[in-house]
């Protein structure tokens, strides 16, 4: 098994995720959540297998929320930052990616609370139910637009 390999494993990464093309190609997306919480996790896998490489620490959500500019009324279980765009939530991969393709002036994107159908909240112990959601647009003042609506 390579050096390489072996460390990602160690690390508990995914190994796909660090193959000298991903790590050239993949957006890292740095992520602070709560240690025992399995739909962050479930996120996580979400954003892996949809072309991001992950960082993720298993503390300090709040800490990051704030650090980032993320208001707290729009806060869940976790928190991550992407291209200088903090994310919070169950925010689908497709809207992150739109996000760093326009680059809007923002924050970045939250899904408040933890609707389920959203990724990470989509599993078989939710039996296919699907609650209509948005993904929001968060502004610099903390306001707030819809940018995606998922119903």
């Amino acid at each position: 098994m390579q050096r390489r390999t072996l460390l990602t494993l160690a690390a508990g990464l995914p190994v796909s995720a660090f193959t000298p093309l991903a790590l050239a190609a993949a957006p890292m997306v740095e992520i602070w959540k709560d240690p025992s919480c399995g739909c962050c996790q479930d996120w996580v896998k979400h954003l892996n297998q949809n072309g991001f490489a992950t960082r993720v620490h298993d503390e300090g959500n709040s800490a990051a929320r704030t650090r980032l500019g993320m208001p707290a009324k729009l806060g869940s279980c976790h928190t991550g930052v992407v291209g200088g765009y903090a994310l919070e939530g169950h925010v689908p991969a497709r809207e992150v990616q739109r996000l760093l393709k326009e680059k809007p002036k923002a924050v970045g994107l939250a899904v408040p609370g933890m609707p389920v159908g959203s990724p990470g909240m989509d599993g078989p112990a939710y039996g296919d139910q699907r609650d209509p959601y948005d993904v929001l647009l968060v502004l610099a003042d903390g306001s707030t637009r819809v940018y995606q609506s998922y119903r």
